[in-house]
C-alpha cells in the first residue's frame, strides 16, 4: 500500500503493508479454497434458502387453486358467447403476474437474477390475444404456475424431515427424562442413558449438517427449474446484453469525440497560440541580427522562455490523455504524480499487488485526473483522498474531498466519466449532498 500527501509544494510518500479483511459472518467459511459445511450453519445464503423454500408452499397452492380454476372455467365457459377466452386469458395474464413475483423472490432470497423474456411487439385487438396465447414463455408461466406446489412438496418434505429429526435427536438428552418411561423409546428398543443419549446427540448433529447441504441443494434445483420455465435464458440474457453494448457503445464514442474537441481546442488556443508567437519572435530575431544583434539575443532569450512553457503545455496535455508514467510505473506512481501537481492536498492510497490491464488502469487515470481538476476548480475543498484497491477480479476506486458538494451527475464532465467507466462495463456511483462532501466510487472489471 503506498500513500502519498501531496500539495502544492510536494509530495510525502510512505510505504507499508496491505491489511487484510476478514469475512464477515454472512459469508461461506473457506479453508484451502473449498467451502466448509460448519461454515454453511453462520451463513446468511443458508437460511435464506431455507425460507425461500418454504415460501414456495403457499405461493405454490394460491397459484395452483387460481390457474385450475380460471381453466376450468375458461373450458367450461367456451360455448357461452366466448367468455371461457376472456377467462383463459385472464389466467394467462395472472400466471405472467405469478412469474414476476417468483423472479423478484428468487433474486431477493437466492441472488439468482432470472431475467424476464423480452416483451412481444406491440399490438392490439384479438391480434395481441393471439400472439400472448401462442408465445412459449407464455405457457412456461402457467406451467410453472402448476408445478410450483407440486415441486414444494418434493423439495420441503425431505428438508423438513431431516431438519426435525436432527433437532429431535440432538435435543433428545435435555427432555429424555420427561417422556413416558423416562426415556425415549424406538420401536421396543429403550434409548437412555449417557452414552446412548450422547450418541443420539451426535447423529442428530450429522443429520443438521446433512440439512445444511440438503437446504442448498434443493435451492440450487429449485433456482435452477425457475431459470428454466420463468425465463428465457439465451435470448433474454442476448437481448439485454446487445442493448447495454449498443447504448455502451454510443456513449464511448461520445466521451471519444468529445475528448477529441478538447484536445483540439486546448491545442490550438494554447500550443498552437504559442507556437505562432514563437516563430514571430524568432522572425524579428533573425531580421535583427545584422542590424543590432543586442536586441536579437534579447528577442532569442524571450523565444527560449516561450518555448519552454509551450513544452511544458504540451506536457500537461499529453499527461491528461496518458502520461509515460502510467505504462511505466503503473497506476499508483500516475495517480501519485496527480496527487503532487493538484493544489488541493490530496492523499493516494493504493493496493495493487496484482497490475490492472493497460485499459483499465488508463480509464482509471482519466477518471482521477478529470475529478481532481474539478476538484481544484470547483469543490472549494481543503482536502481530498483517493482510494484504489484491487479485489479479485474487480479495481474498485473511490475520490472523495471535503468540499461544497452539489456536484451533477449528469452534468458534462461527470456524464462524459460515466461514458468512460460504461466502455468496460464498469460502474460510477457520485454521492455529493449540497454541502458536501463529495464521494465518486468507480468500479472497474479487470479481466483479460
Amino acid at each position: 500500500m503506498t500513500d502519498a500527501a501531496a500539495s502544492t509544494g510536494g509530495t510525502a510518500s510512505t510505504r507499508g503493508t496491505a491489511s487484510t479483511r476478514a469475512a464477515g459472518t454472512g459469508d461461506m467459511a473457506r479453508r484451502g479454497g473449498a467451502v466448509t459445511v460448519a461454515g454453511w450453519l453462520v451463513s446468511a445464503t443458508t437460511w435464506l434458502a431455507l425460507v425461500h423454500l418454504f415460501v414456495g408452499l403457499p405461493l405454490g397452492l394460491a397459484a395452483l387453486v387460481v390457474v385450475v380454476t380460471g381453466i376450468v372455467l375458461g373450458l367450461g365457459l367456451l360455448p357461452v358467447l366466448g367468455l371461457g377466452i376472456v377467462f383463459l386469458a385472464a389466467t394467462l395474464w395472472l400466471a405472467g403476474q405469478l412469474a414476476r413475483v417468483e423472479r423478484a423472490r428468487f433474486a431477493l432470497l437466492l441472488g439468482d437474477q432470472i431475467l424476464a423474456p423480452p416483451p412481444p411487439p406491440s399490438t392490439t385487438g384479438w391480434r395481441r390475444l393471439w400472439q400472448a396465447a401462442t408465445r412459449a414463455s407464455v405457457w412456461k408461466d402457467a406451467t410453472y404456475a402448476l408445478i410450483r406446489l407440486p415441486l414444494s412438496l418434493v423439495e420441503t418434505a425431505p428438508v423438513a424431515v431431516i431438519w426435525s429429526c436432527g433437532l429431535v435427536l440432538l435435543t433428545l438428552p435435555s427432555y429424555s427424562f420427561a417422556l413416558p418411561g423416562g426415556a425415549a423409546h424406538l420401536g421396543s428398543f429403550r434409548i437412555g442413558g449417557f452414552w446412548w443419549l450422547a450418541l443420539a446427540a451426535l447423529v442428530g448433529v450429522l443429520l443438521l449438517l446433512c440439512a445444511l447441504v440438503l437446504t442448498r441443494v434443493m435451492a440450487a434445483a429449485d433456482a435452477m427449474v425457475g431459470r428454466w420455465l420463468l425465463g428465457s435464458p439465451g435470448r433474454a440474457e442476448l437481448t439485454a446484453r446487445i442493448g447495454e453494448l449498443e447504448v455502451s457503445r454510443a456513449r464511448v464514442l461520445d466521451a471519444a469525440e468529445a475528448e477529441r474537441i478538447r484536445i483540439e481546442r486546448d491545442l490550438h488556443d494554447g500550443a498552437q497560440q504559442r507556437l505562432v508567437s514563437l516563430a514571430m519572435e524568432l522572425g524579428r530575431a533573425k531580421a535583427k541580427f545584422a542590424a543590432d544583434p543586442d536586441a536579437a539575443a534579447d528577442i532569442v532569450g524571450q523565444a527560449h522562455e516561450q518555448a519552454k512553457e509551450v513544452l511544458a503545455e504540451l506536457r500537461n496535455l499529453v499527461r491528461g490523455v496518458h502520461p509515460p508514467v502510467l505504462s511505466d510505473r503503473g497506476l499508483d506512481a500516475a495517480l501519485s504524480g496527480l496527487a503532487a501537481l493538484c493544489p488541493v492536498p490530496v492523499t493516494v492510497r493504493a493496493d495493487l499487488a496484482v497490475r490492472p490491464p493497460a485499459n483499465v488502469e488508463a480509464i482509471a487515470y482519466f477518471v482521477a485526473a478529470e475529478t481532481l481538476t474539478n476538484v481544484a476548480k470547483h469543490a472549494r475543498a481543503s482536502r481530498a483522498e483517493i482510494i484504489v484497491r484491487r479485489s479479485g477480479n474487480l479495481l474498485r476506486m473511490v475520490i472523495s474531498d471535503d468540499g461544497i458538494g452539489g456536484a451533477d451527475p449528469a452534468g458534462r464532465g461527470l456524464s462524459g466519466l460515466a461514458a468512460r467507466v460504461a466502455g468496460v462495463d464498469g460502474q460510477i456511483r457520485v454521492t455529493s449532498p449540497a454541502g458536501g462532501p463529495t464521494s465518486i466510487e468507480v468500479v472497474l472489471p479487470c479481466e483479460s
